[in-house]
């Protein structure tokens, strides 16, 4: 990135410039509104590192729990969301070292949990509110789950039902978090929960139920919302070594239990790689697409196991070109201008929502985006706030239950970003912020849930935009001024 120091604002004197100036800002301290700064230039084949994937990270760390013996994980994924399930599989007796910046050694094993001195708090990390629920089943005592005043929101009556339907004492007078669980064992048996919520509980029931004193059934009521997800899932609990059996037309899932306990010393040590986050890699490949660049995203491929890498086809069908290696997949977004609207069910990739709205306004012709109610249950009502926020840039926006449609209109009213305190409402706006003029972030800190390093990621890439950005003449100086300061350097080394 350039080291050239930009802190005005055009639009709020009390905002930072997103660019150079935000370079290595540290995360300790809290940022105020972020002025997004367009790119100097299209990207020209940039690649960009996403995080380890969260829904994977939380997934493994409840499957490591349980496992007997050690398991080690690479590529975790450092946030908010996934602390907070650390530190509470922590507080519950599970061992957990840190061996690099992206690799924990757990220790595991169902005999190793004991009940946690207090509650244990989750923040606004639905993940680890709901798959420990099931998971605090196996506690010998009572565990309580409490959030903040978002979390407080958050329904978790279907959860709670399908446990009350095993015999699992529960305490959640609102139906929303705080949650006790009177633990002890999960007892298993029948159990039928609505599909059109989250799919979430489901993924609970079976990371933890394999653990359940009897063979665990889950019938589902109506249609299964993100599919893809419970898919991976079920892959990641063979990974590691127990079974679950999906018959589609009966609409149920059979949780197999899971073979006799090893000694510690006897269970071998299992390594697990996480993928990048298929879900975090949209903001890169909806920052090709909508400034005219070529991304890479490196590690993250056709054979992920993550539905939301189901994105690169709707931007495909937006005029992008996608291309698809062994170890990675490379966005090249239309010229400006050229980007075409899509009408498109996202119900199956639903956490890319934001990231296809917030670009929507760069498009040649209509955004509409069905079947997705079941975003009004996640960190906000992502479907209001969407519509929100798009009428504040000054778009024609249209919906309805489960839908959107979002009609161009170009240039932007410049608008200061309202992000719910949901993280992707803010990495979602800001590539729209890389693309044109006029987007500020209010809570850029939000971001830490999943993405921590996001803004600085985006300032390397405004940084090798401005390189590319340089005249030859320019560049060519700066080229050489910097051997010299390289000769003046090791000069000074050898005396």
């Amino acid at each position: 990135s350039s080291n050239s120091n930009n802190s005005s604002s055009s639009s709020n004197s009390s905002a930072r410039l997103c660019g150079p100036s935000a370079n290595g800002a540290s995360t300790d301290m809290a940022r105020g509104p972020i002025v997004v700064a367009p790119l100097a230039a299209p990207l020209d084949d940039v690649t960009w590192e996403v995080p380890g994937s969260k829904s994977i990270t939380n997934r493994a760390l409840i499957l490591a729990a349980l496992r007997d013996g050690r398991t080690r994980l690479r590529g975790v994924l450092h946030s908010d969301d996934t602390r907070h399930m650390r530190n509470a599989l922590t507080a519950m007796g599970i061992e957990i070292v840190e061996e690099d910046a992206t690799t924990f050694l757990v220790s595991g094993g169902t005999r190793r949990l004991r009940a946690p001195e207090k509650e244990l708090f989750i923040g606004n990390s639905g993940t680890s509110v709901r798959f420990l629920c099931a998971f605090c089943c196996l506690v010998p005592g009572d565990v309580t789950l409490v959030g903040d005043e978002h979390m407080a929101k958050r329904p978790i009556g279907d959860l709670k039902s399908a446990l009350e339907q095993m015999g699992v004492e529960v305490d959640c007078p609102t139906g929303c978090p705080p949650i006790t669980i009177k633990g002890q064992s999960l007892p298993g048996g029948k159990v039928s929960m609505p599909g059109n919520k989250s799919s979430q509980y489901f993924s609970a029931l079976m990371l933890s139920g394999c653990f359940a004193a009897e063979e665990l059934h889950i019938q589902v009521e109506g249609t299964l919302v993100s599919l893809p997800y419970v898919e991976m899932t079920i892959k990641m609990v063979k990974a590691f070594g127990n079974d679950i059996e999906h018959d589609k037309e009966a609409n149920n899932f059979v949780v197999k239990k899971a073979a006799g306990a090893a000694s510690a010393e006897e269970a071998d040590l299992l390594e697990y790689v996480i993928e990048p986050d298929a879900s975090s890699a949209s903001y890169p490949f909806a920052l090709a697409a909508a400034t005219g660049s070529s991304v890479k995203v490196p590690n993250l491929n056709g054979e992920s196991m993550q539905g939301d890498f189901g994105f690169t086809d709707v931007l495909q069908k937006m005029g992008c070109t996608v291309e698809v290696g062994s170890d990675f997949t490379r966005v090249t977004g239309p010229s400006r201008g050229s980007l075409a609207g899509v009408d498109v069910d996202m119900h199956h990739i639903s956490d890319t929502v934001m990231s296809l709205a917030a670009i929507a306004p760069l498009c040649s012709s209509p955004v509409t985006i069905r079947n997705v109610a079941n975003i009004r249950i996640k960190e906000t009502d992502r479907l209001e706030a969407t519509v929100n926020e798009l009428k504040r840039l000054g778009q024609n926006v249209t919906s309805g239950d489960d839908w959107l449609k979002i009609e161009p209109v170009l240039p932007i009213t410049p608008a200061e970003i309202q992000c719910y305190a949901d993280h992707r409402m803010a990495m979602s706006f800001a590539v729209l912020g890389m693309a044109v003029e006029g987007v500020t972030i209010t809570d850029p800190d939000c971001t830490a849930k999943t993405y921590p390093g996001f803004w600085e990621d985006l300032d390397r890439v405004r940084g090798d935009a401005a390189a590319a950005a340089e005249p030859p003449t320019k560049k060519a100086k700066s080229e050489a001024e910097s051997a010299a300061d390289a000769l003046v350097t090791a000069q000074v080394a050898e005396q």
